[in-house]
Order: structure tokens, then C-alpha cells, then sequence
């Protein structure tokens, strides 16, 4: 076996799995999870009709670079959304939903014969980084995000030693879990390091659509232009159809930017066998066309977490965030819990699930940044999230 698979850790969620071993909920309490980030709207008809009407091609081998009218839907929508032209032939690829083309990324792009080759990534972060990272050979170097800075990640704690040994960052903007987006100035400074030392960019922006104040999430690939790099050297944009479109199941999303890195992704994923099934690239053109959909999807984000956070605020530290569906909230210190003893005990009394935040970081210089936060996704219906909220202000008031 590969000896690099033992340095993966458990999955947040099976880490949840065990850490509720021998609990019994309440039972007059039906369950609400907010524990996962999987989206619960409907998938919009018009999107399954078409995946049911484009079922013809089953018969044929895909092509791994996707038929050219769904790299142009890709880059027609890039033009709407951040006003930037891309090259549909050379600069999109399709993808089967963006965490199988994270992985696969690093795996491309990373040279473990490189002395110390290494990974930055944010701290709490996405953990798919961090498994890419390890597979490939390379050490992850984790940068903390802080709180005083609503969130922003504190890239000038990155020593210029390990940005020496760096080969990718991934970059997360809206950030998962903390909703933060990187502003064009933070931008800007990435941008310098990677001309400085030579690193790729990945950004992760599958939450880019769902935001809550009127200007949308700047995404890197707009940054870049906005900064004069039009070829987008040394960055790549992932994005996916799954939080868009309330489609997890459809695994579909595309990569966009550096024409290079495109080539030599596009030359792994033939030999690592990622097409695009036909049917599914018939229904991402229809989702990336339409915006109807999403504004509908977005309206009922918002109406959730105006209703609910306000409701949290009363017994935890929580603010609306820049972007996504999640809370990142802290937990008040006269509950004198820690944050999986708090998950253990609100499933235990009041049937619902949420993540602690310490899952979902690493330790580092003796600290979790994770530690004592809980991340709750409001993903459930309306009325399901407020009665959560209810549950969980409930406990706190009862605890403190």
C-alpha cells in the first residue's frame, strides 16, 4: 500500500461518527443536522429534465476536455458574473465537482523530488487540501485565519523560508468555514509572492453565489485581470456547480486561467480518467445559462440566516459572514465546554447536529484556531434551521 495513505486523518464527519458513538438523543426531538454542508434546496426542474432528455450518448466515450459548447456555457459565464474573458478552448476544463479536481490538482502541479517541497494552506480549511497535499508528497504548512480581521487569513505569518519551499496555495474565497472573502488588496499581495517564488494558485470558490450584501464575492481570476494579469499566470479558479444550482449529486464544476496549467491538467485527467459524462454536460450547460435559479436559491439563503442570526447572537459569539452557508460561531466561555463536548451535548438533549470548529483545523504552535467554535450549515428548511437556532439558545441559557 501506498505508505503516504497513513498520513491521512479521519474525515471531520467520521471524527463526528465516533465522537457521538453512545449517544441517545432526545427523543421528543425530531433531528435537525446542521452538521454538513450539503445543499437541501431543489434541484431545479429544468435541470433535471435536461440530464433525463440527453441520455442518447451513453453509448460513446466522453472527451476528457469536455465538448466545446460546455467550455463556452463556462466561459460565457465568467464573462457575466466577473466581467473577464477567458480562451473556452484553452484556458476551461470541466470537472466532476471541484473536490475530486483540488485533489487531483496538487497531484498534477506538486514535485515531491524537490527538497521541502511544501503546501500553504488556510487554518481552518477544507480538508481536502490537506489529503492532496499529503498524497502528492509534500508537507502542508498551515496559515491562520484572524478572527480580528473577520476572518482573513494571515498570509505575512508565512515565513519566508517555507514561501521559498512552497510549490501551491490554496486559497479559499468565500471561505469555508468562515464565509471570509479575500479582498483585492489580499489579492495582490498573493499575486507578488507567487511572481516572487515561483508557487501555483488554487482557488476554491464553490461557494461564490451564495452572499448576502449587494456586491458579489470577488473571485481571482477578476482580481487578476483587475491587477493587469490577464493570462492569469500561475492561478487557477475552481468552481462548482453543487452550492449554485443545489446539485452535490450532478458533480459538475470547471477550472478556469493559466492556459499552461490547464494543458498539464488536461494531460493528467486523460490518463486519470475524469470525463464528463454526455447527459451531465447537457445539464451544466443549462445551469450555467440560467440565473434565475440561482437568485431564487440565494433569496432563500438570505431569508434563513436574517431569521437565525439574530436569534444566535443572543448566546454566542456570530455575525453574518461575507459569504456561504455556514456560521462560524464561538462558544461562550462560561459554558466552560470544549467544542466537541458542546456538539456531544446539544445532539444528546436537544437532537441537533452541528461541526466542531476543531475538526476542521489543525493544531500549530500549541493552538487550534478551530478550538471552541462550532460550524452550524444552514442548509435545512426555514422552518427546521430557526427551530435549531431555538434548541441551541435553549442549551446555552440553560448551561450558563
Amino acid at each position: 500500500m501506498n505508505p503516504l495513505l497513513s498520513l491521512l486523518q479521519p474525515y471531520p464527519f467520521e471524527r463526528l461518527r465516533q465522537l457521538f458513538a453512545g449517544v441517545t438523543p432526545a427523543a421528543q426531538y425530531s433531528p435537525i443536522s446542521l452538521g454538513m454542508g450539503e445543499p437541501r434546496h431543489a434541484t431545479p426542474r429544468f435541470i433535471q429534465d435536461t440530464l433525463a432528455a440527453n441520455l442518447a450518448g451513453l453509448a460513446s466515450y466522453p472527451s476528457t476536455a469536455g465538448e466545446p459548447r460546455l467550455r463556452e456555457a463556462c466561459a460565457a459565464w465568467l464573462q457575466r458574473r466577473y466581467g473577464i474573458g477567458v480562451d473556452a478552448a484553452t484556458q476551461v476544463l470541466p470537472i466532476n465537482g471541484s473536490r475530486e479536481a483540488l485533489f487531483a490538482f496538487a497531484q498534477t502541479v506538486v514535485d515531491a523530488s524537490r527538497p521541502g517541497a511544501t503546501v500553504v494552506c488556510p487554518n481552518p480549511f477544507y480538508q481536502i487540501y490537506e489529503g492532496a497535499t499529503l498524497l502528492a508528497g509534500a508537507t502542508p504548512h498551515y496559515a491562520p485565519s484572524d478572527p480580528a480581521r473577520n476572518f482573513a487569513v494571515d498570509w505575512d505569518s508565512v515565513s519566508e523560508a517555507v514561501w521559498q519551499r512552497t510549490q501551491l496555495l490554496f486559497v479559499c474565497s468565500p471561505g469555508n468555514p468562515t464565509g471570509a472573502v479575500m479582498p483585492l488588496a489580499e489579492w495582490e499581495k498573493l499575486f507578488a509572492l507567487s511572481d516572487r517564488y515561483g508557487f501555483v494558485i488554487a482557488s476554491d470558490e464553490c461557494y461564490s453565489e451564495i452572499y448576502f450584501r449587494d456586491e458579489a464575492p470577488l473571485g481571482g481570476l477578476e482580481a487578476a485581470a483587475r491587477l493587469g494579469r490577464a493570462d492569469y499566470r500561475n492561478l487557477l479558479a475552481f468552481t462548482s456547480l453543487s452550492k449554485r444550482s443545489n446539485v452535490p449529486g450532478l458533480r459538475s464544476g470547471f477550472v478556469a486561467g493559466d492556459a499552461a496549467l490547464i494543458k498539464a491538467f488536461l494531460l493528467y485527467r486523460t490518463y486519470h480518467g475524469s470525463a464528463m459524462g454526455p447527459a451531465v454536460q447537457a445539464a451544466s450547460i443549462a445551469a450555467w445559462s440560467d440565473e434565475a435559479h440561482v437568485q431564487e436559491n440565494r433569496a432563500l439563503y438570505r431569508a434563513k440566516f436574517a431569521q437565525v442570526t439574530p436569534m444566535l447572537t443572543e448566546v454566542l459569539d456570530v455575525c453574518l459572514p461575507d459569504a456561504g452557508f455556514y456560521l462560524w460561531a464561538r462558544l461562550p466561555d462560561a459554558l466552560a465546554m470544549s467544542d466537541a463536548e458542546f456538539a456531544r451535548e446539544l445532539l444528546a438533549q436537544y437532537n441537533v447536529t452541528v461541526l466542531p470548529g476543531s475538526y476542521l483545523a489543525r493544531e500549530v504552535g500549541g493552538a487550534n484556531p478551530g478550538a471552541q467554535r462550532v460550524r452550524m450549515a444552514l442548509v435545512a428548511e426555514a422552518e427546521e434551521c430557526e427551530q435549531a437556532a431555538r434548541r441551541i439558545v435553549q442549551f446555552i441559557q440553560s448551561r450558563t
